[in-house]
């Protein structure tokens, strides 16, 4: 049904559709799949194919041969001294969002979580060789990501050698970029609604302090009053019987005469 109303464009109310969990196990399929197949077919280049031969696949069109690229994908800046430190950072950075984007996209459209998941599994795929891949270069040992997919895309013009990971990530920027573009309505509205929940909540908290108070107000009354009613008792335990008598009489005449009721003990 989900697959239908994409490509029908139909709106939908982000609010329906499968539950987080599922889509986050999804999620964690999805990248496991490509990191696996990643690591593998590196560790499958490097040992087969380090050395300097070649598997032909497409004749003139495609074919494997080892690469060591100590840049970023496609074999960018593969020369420059910060690419590692930089590229391991924006690595981080990017897997962080990712996860971010998985517990807040709205639920309704698979593609999305797909997305998030090929970008995060050819991220962590190019981050491993960039943390524990090392090689000889020019008598230097260098850190670097395994690529060995090379494409001939024109007569005599090559495409930069890249690998698993790095398919991985063009697909699922270009997933998320769909998305985006046809429904990155509701992803606003999804925030808008959060954001609403969230200042709902803040009034609900504001209300329940304004009754605590209210509550704490009237039992401080309460014990005072309490307290009032103690100590005029035990004052009056300690006056004799005959003084009051006398007060009470005292009272009653002088009500007589100003026309007022005596007070009652």
């Amino acid at each position: 049904m989900a697959d239908e109303n994409e490509q029908t464009g139909k709106s939908i109310d982000p609010a329906e559709g499968p539950s987080r969990a599922s889509r986050l196990y999804l999620v964690l399929g999805v990248l496991i799949i490509t990191l696996v197949l990643d690591l593998w077919s590196k560790a499958w280049a490097w040992e087969h194919l380090r050395e300097g031969a070649s598997v032909t696949v497409i004749e003139n069109w495609v074919e494997w041969e080892f690469g060591f690229n100590t840049g970023s994908a496609f074999s960018l800046l593969r020369d420059a001294s910060w690419a590692r430190i930089t590229f391991i950072g924006v690595t981080v950075i990017a897997v962080l969002y990712m996860a971010r984007l998985a517990m807040t996209l709205p639920t309704r459209w698979a593609s999305s979580f797909i997305a998030v998941a090929l970008v995060s599994g050819g991220a962590l795929g190019n981050l491993h060789d960039r943390l524990f891949r090392i090689m000889e270069i020019r008598g230097e040992e260098r850190y670097g990501v395994v690529d060995f997919i090379k494409v001939h895309y024109w007569t005599g013009k090559v495409w930069p050698t890249f690998n698993i990971a790095d398919v991985a990530l063009v697909v699922g920027v270009g997933l998320l970029l769909i998305f985006l573009t046809r429904h990155g309505d509701a992803l606003e509205g999804k925030e808008a609604e959060d954001a609403t929940d969230e200042a709902g909540a803040d009034e609900d908290d504001d209300e329940d302090d304004e009754d605590d108070a209210e509550t704490a107000r009237s039992d401080a009354n309460e014990v005072d009053q309490e307290a009032v009613d103690e100590a005029l008792d035990e004052a009056l335990a300690h006056v004799p019987e005959d003084e009051i008598g006398e007060d009470v009489d005292e009272d009653a005449e002088t009500a007589n005469t100003s026309g007022r009721k005596p007070a009652e003990v």
